[in-house]
This record gives C-alpha cells, structure tokens and sequence, in this order.
C-alpha cells in the first residue's frame, strides 16, 4: 500500500521546509531509516530518514521546492503500484489552493483599518507575513490587538472573505525561465536571506563603535596559554566571557518584542554567529553567565565544528537572548551586524590593531579592538546601550575581572 512521505515539523515554530537535496530517486528502493533527502529549515538543513520500506513511487517536491509543514514530498509504495501522485495529497492541495486563490469579490461594510498617527497600518510582523502569503489586503482590517493591532488571527478570519490584493508579474521563474549563467538561490542561503531582509525591513537599527585598549588581555591570554598543553583560549573565548558577565549585569538588554508585547528574557544565552559553507547559522551558548571560561571556550569551539560539519541538533539553534558575531580574524576594523531576531542586540567584534599612544609623556604601542553594537530602538536607547559597551570595556581592559 502506497505512503505519503510528509514534510515533518523539526521545531515548534517551523511553517515550511526547503527541499534541499534528494538521495533517492524514482524508482529507487528504500528501507527504513534509510537517508531519504536533505531539508532546511529556518535554522538547520537536516537530513530525513525514510519511516517505509519500498520503492520510490513518486517525487512530488522537487530541489528548491518550499513545501509547508505536513505537505506531501514523496510517494513510496510497492514496485508497480499504480498511484495517481499527479497531485499533492489533501494537506498539501489545501494550501497551495490558498496560495493561489483567484481575487475575491465581496459586499462588506466600511471596515475601519487599525492605523497610527502617521497613518501607517498597525500590523503585527507575523500577521503581515500571513496576510502577504494568503495575498490578503490587510489595510482594510479591524485589529483585534493591543490598540487596534492586527494580529495573526485578524488575517486568518479574514482570508476567505476579503478582497485578495492583485498580484501581477511576481510569479517565480520556471526551470525553464531561469537566466543564463545564475544560481538559483535556495536551502539555507534562500533561508539567511530571507531572515536577514526581514530583520532589515522591520527593524529600526542603530550601530555604535567602541574601542577598547586590549594590551593587558593579550598579555593575559598569553600567559594562561603558556601553562597549557592544549586547548589554549581565544580573544573570542575571552569576549564570550566578558559579554556573559555583561549581561547578567545588564539584563535589560535581553529583551524581545512579539506582536507588540516586549518580553524580558532571564537566561544569558549567546548566539554564536558561525559561517559555513552553506550559510550563516547561529548556535547557542545556554546559560553562559554560568560557565567557566575553560566550559565556555569548549562549548563554544564544539558548537561552532559541528555547525561546520551539520551536526547539530535543532535544540542547539533556539532560545538565543544575545548574538555576538566575530570577523576580527579576517581584519575587519569595523561592520554593522544584522540584529538575528528577536533579540534585540547583536554584538560586532573587530580586529585587533596596533597604534601609538601617549603614556605618562612617552610614546607606547597599544593594542587597540572595537567592538560594534547593533541595537534595535525600539527597544533600547543609546545611553543604556553605550553603558552596556562601558561594562564590556571595562571588563576587556581588565581581564582578570572576567574570571572573578
């Protein structure tokens, strides 16, 4: 008996899944567990066992296909089973329906739309991503929210019965229409793409420069490595550390705004920004006010090989309160990081420089680091983010504080 091959749910707040990379072709046979395709997510591309024996019957989800939670991505069944797999199973039928419902013509009363002073539609990001998905015309919505704010379930209630925006000209490309010489952008760099846009698009930044006299920390850090065999500590181990006691000084950088409520986070959990070969990912440092720095150093290097290697769990991905993102050892001398929502604040560290300075009256060499703070005003001002770059500082310039 044919079975339907399903895109799964890899975490709570998964929608839909990329399909990155098939193993397995038509016709092929498969045995359970057996590694059928590769699919990325929001935050990890994973690989997705097969739950049947069988033959590959059907491919319903090509390369580079988005398919929502739960839709159908392959058939497999006995060898020549006759299936009519033209078509996606009923889940998957219903969305892509909505997707592509013609305009709707209704008779409707005025609808007062929930607008700010400005008269900018007050609409929460979730609910817009849900109201430009079903093409729904939100600018004509009551909001049910805090305020008159559109929320999710407005758009839902609504995607049936008030008028579709017409879209022209923004289908996709077909295999057929791709240009010449282009790579069709997909898997998890379509994925840090689009996360790194949307918090563009919905974020109001700002990015101040701090630099900081790092000569006693190199020393430091020299002097510790000398006594160790292996597993010497890194600038970013010593960063880590410091940013850690930062932040459980100053917890109220560890805010998040969802649909309009801001929620204060109590755990230090640093998001580690680590580049791969694929993409951009970001695994976390749970509670890394409580770790030594001998336990940071190593949860932070072992994070950051399996992230190279894909081998991380999706646990591993979530809950981050605080990002910090380090390209010092490439010489950039300073960037504006893109805050990794819904934090509010992503710390840039640069390189470390050299520069003359005067000390007592004579001319010394110093070595100079800045480090640059993204922050999202609408949550946090700029004195209370400068005071925070102050306790880096004075933590950085001091390294025997950061052990204490």
């Amino acid at each position: 008996m044919a079975q339907e091959v399903k895109m799964p749910q890899l975490g709570l707040t998964m929608e839909e899944g990329t399909i990155e990379t098939w193993h397995k072709k038509e016709g092929d046979r498969v045995a359970k567990g057996d590694i059928l395709l590769e699919i990325a997510t929001d935050k990890i591309t994973s690989e997705i066992e097969s739950e049947f024996d069988g033959v590959v019957l059907k491919i319903v989800a090509k390369e580079g296909e988005d398919v929502p939670v739960q839709g159908v991505i392959a058939i497999i069944g006995e060898e020549g089973e006759q299936v009519d797999a033209a078509k996606p199973s009923e889940s998957l039928k219903e969305t892509k329906a909505e997707e592509s419902k013609p305009e709707v013509s209704v008779k409707t009363e005025v609808v007062v739309p929930a607008t700010s002073q400005g008269g900018r539609v007050k609409i929460s990001p979730l609910a817009k991503k849900t109201a430009e998905k079903f093409g729904v015309d939100y600018s004509v919505l009551a909001g049910s929210g805090p305020g008159g704010r559109i929320i999710q379930q407005d758009v839902l209630a609504a995607k049936d019965t008030v008028v579709v925006k017409e879209v022209k000209d923004t289908a996709p490309l077909s295999q057929d229409e791709k240009r010449e010489g282009g790579i069709v952008l997909k898997g998890m760099r379509k994925v840090v793409a689009e996360r790194m846009l949307q918090s563009h698009l919905e974020i109001p930044p700002v990015t101040q420069n701090m630099k900081i006299d790092v000569t006693k920390l190199i020393e430091f850090r020299k002097s510790i490595n000398e006594t160790r065999e292996e597993k010497k500590f890194s600038i970013n181990d010593f960063v880590l550390k410091a940013v850690a006691k930062a932040l459980a000084k100053n917890p109220h950088i560890m805010v998040s705004l969802i649909d309009g409520q801001i929620f204060q986070n109590s755990n230090v959990n640093i998001g580690m920004a680590v580049s791969t070969d694929t993409g951009l990912i970001v695994p976390v440092i749970n509670d890394a006010d409580k770790l030594s720095l001998e336990a940071l150093s190593a949860k932070a290097k072992d994070l950051a090989l399996r992230a190279r290697e894909n081998k991380l769990d999706m646990d591993e991905y979530k809950g981050s309160t605080f990002t910090v993102s380090n390209l010092g050892m490439f010489g950039v001398e300073s960037f504006t990081p893109i805050i990794n929502q819904p934090d509010a604040a992503i710390l840039g560290v640069c390189s470390v420089e050299d520069e003359l300075a005067l000390e007592e009256g004579n001319v010394v060499q110093k070595k100079k680091m800045k480090i640059s703070l993204t922050y999202d005003h609408r949550l946090l001002d700029g004195a209370v983010a400068a005071k925070f770059q102050q306790e880096i500082k004075k933590l950085l310039e001091n390294p025997m504080e950061i052990l204490l």
